[in-house]
């Protein structure tokens, strides 16, 4: 983290502003998995009114990552359902080396599945089908290897790699689920599954390791996500974050998700993201109160603001990230899109929504200005910052002085403010500081 420090005069005073220049490590991610599907059907995507790559439109507005779904389909299954089976690796290769291209960082969603996989549907891919333990468990090192190694071969390799998707009851039923009538069984054939699939990808990136990710659907329930990692954690299996869903319409209220997410980030001392949320921009589909925000494009915007705010909290800097779900959906007949049309980064006509400023302001550099107005220093820092507060010191010689600053603070919802009257202290420093 770079300083750097600016001096204002003000009435014979000295007084010193430190203006962090950091990149956020925050990620502001959207998923584009059927971003393709999309295009071929003839949707376009416009910023302005000028229609353009998605992805580098995203890019542009401060988005940092792409989120990219993995089935094990083959080519048979994607042709017959396009909407339920495409995601496999020829699809998601190509695709993957645009998200690169655009300057994106990128994570890879192993489902483990021929179609979508999540808490009540773990199916095992049919070409796996009565493979005993001993042979899943190389069949899971091998796939992930293989993938991981194309996609490194051709410029893709991943940032991150979820190994599963929405994992709560384990992955490729039956041998994988948990807890089972036999937990203490079952269990350990999960970890065996898991750690084989580490295994894998540990095997095929070498010296660029992704950081592996563990996602689950309870972003509201601790109690669940308690139980589950205390068994990750019995089994040995290694991950670098927790992801969890969160869906304001399913998973409770901010409050739920914010003690679920601190609560994980102490106990296991691990990054927290939100690896899947949305929210309507129109009340089409969707209810139209969700936790006291509206169906609307504003309610959409509060609604991004508020989860930012509520992960940027988490203790320790551990809130890591966000990733909103279905950002490429469009309406298109014959496709049973069960709403998320509607709660998109695109309106019906294609064109880009507020909501995507809200993604890059989580993601922007953390910078603090001042400027002095009369008797009074204005602060001001952007929505990257929530979660930081303004503290002073005279004293910069001594890590145990600084203080931090009771004026209230104020929000135009990306943008923070806040005012310091001008006393006679001769000198005073300020800073933004992590709580």
């Amino acid at each position: 983290m770079s300083l750097k420090l600016s001096k204002l005069l003000v009435i014979g005073l000295v007084l010193f502003v430190l203006r962090t220049r950091a990149d956020s490590n925050f990620i502001a991610g959207a998923d584009c998995s059927l971003l393709k599907f999309f295009e071929d059907r003839g949707i376009s995507y416009k910023d302005d009114g000028q229609t353009g790559d998605m992805l580098v439109i995203l890019k542009n507005h401060g988005l940092t990552c792409v989120r990219l779904r993995l089935f094990t389909s083959s080519a048979a299954q994607a042709k017959a359902d396009p909407y339920n089976f495409t995601n496999n690796l020829a699809y998601t290769l190509p695709l993957a080396v645009r998200v690169k291209n655009a300057g994106l960082q990128l994570l890879i969603d192993f489902h483990y599945s021929d179609t979508w996989a999540d808490p009540g549907h773990q199916s095992m891919p049919l070409a796996w089908t009565n493979e005993t333990l001993a042979q899943l468990t190389l069949q899971l090192r091998d796939y992930n290897s293989n993938c991981i190694a194309l996609l490194k071969a051709s410029n893709a390799m991943p940032d991150y790699v979820q190994i599963g998707n929405e994992i709560t009851g384990g992955i490729l039923w039956p041998t994988g689920q948990v807890p089972g009538n036999d937990a203490t069984t079952q269990w350990s054939q999960f970890g065996q599954l898991m750690k084989a699939a580490v295994q894998g990808i540990t095997n095929a990136a070498g010296t660029n390791m992704p950081k592996i990710i563990i996602h689950l659907d309870r972003g509201g329930d601790w109690n669940t996500t308690e139980w589950f990692f205390d068994n990750v954690t019995s089994q040995g299996i290694p991950f670098d974050i927790i992801g969890e869903s969160y869906y304001p319409w399913w998973h409770g209220t901010l409050s739920d998700l914010s003690h679920c997410l601190t609560n994980a980030a102490k106990r296991y001392n691990k990054p927290v993201i939100v690896a899947e949320t949305a929210f309507p921009w129109t009340n089409t589909y969707w209810t139209t109160n969700i936790n006291g925000y509206s169906g609307t494009v504003t309610g959409q915007v509060a609604y991004a603001i508020a989860l930012a705010q509520s992960v940027k909290n988490v203790p320790g800097g551990k809130g890591a990230g966000i990733f909103w779900w279905g950002t490429e959906y469009q309406h298109k007949s014959g496709v049973n899109e069960s709403g998320f049309n509607t709660a998109s980064f695109f309106d019906s006509s294609g064109n880009l929504l507020p909501v995507a400023d809200v993604f890059g302001a989580m993601a922007a550099p953390v910078l603090l200005n001042a400027s002095l107005t009369g008797q009074s220093l204005m602060f001001q820092w952007p929505l990257s910052g929530a979660g930081m507060s303004l503290t002073m010191t005279t004293n910069l010689t001594s890590t145990q002085t600084w203080l931090m600053v009771t004026n209230q603070v104020q929000t135009t919802g990306t943008v923070y403010n806040t005012t310091v009257p001008v006393d006679a202290t001769p000198n005073r420093f300020f800073r933004l500081k992590s709580n």
